[in-house]
């Protein structure tokens, strides 16, 4: 079986977002170009990690070209498309900054299931695996916009202990610091 790249080149929306309550939610990145739309999932702590990613690619290009124009866009505050149907679960996420076309490339490759350790990059010019991705071009504008909204949706799950910093639900946790008493 060979790769498939599900290119959106240029999206028309790009989001994260997320299913579920608290502690049990499933995050979403949404892809959208006219009716084409595509949904993957991934972990929270990679929403945070293309999140930060992203807020210091757009710096990097604002100190390196400030040609470029970055403005503030309209929150988009709207929730995911529906029907939402997981294509695939993110594996390896790749950027890549494309100077002539003053795009940001997002490259979201599937979960290996036959390879038991994931790489630590994707080569973009390499389709010798069987791994789909999920390609999506965006301008530094959009990238911060998604960042933001990626930032709040992390923040918005269940707050942290004072005492250990574990997460709340809401019937409270068991504390470690507190010796074993409910907090």
């Amino acid at each position: 079986m060979t790769s498939r790249i599900l290119l959106f080149d240029p999206a028309d929306r790009f989001v994260v977002g997320t299913v579920g309550e608290p502690g049990e939610r499933t995050f979403f990145i949404q892809a959208r170009s006219g009716s084409n739309l595509i949904s993957v999932s991934l972990e929270k702590t990679q929403v945070q990690a293309l999140a930060d990613r992203l807020n210091y690619m757009v710096r990097e290009i604002k100190q390196s070209d400030p040609t470029i124009a970055i403005s503030r866009l309209e929150k988009d505050n709207a929730p995911l498309d529906t029907p939402i149907e997981e294509e695939f679960r993110v594996g390896v996420i790749g950027l890549a900054f494309d100077a002539e076309r003053e795009l940001i490339q997002i490259d979201l490759q599937a979960i290996s299931e036959n390879q038991e350790e994931e790489p630590n990059f994707i080569d973009v010019d390499d389709l010798s695996g069987d791994q789909d991705i999920l390609r999506t071009l965006i301008t530094p504008s959009e990238a911060q916009s998604f960042a933001t909204r990626a930032q709040s949706v992390v923040g918005a799950g269940r707050l942290p202990c004072p005492f250990c910093g574990g997460p709340i639900d809401s019937r409270g946790h068991l504390c470690p610091r507190s010796n074993g008493y409910r907090r």
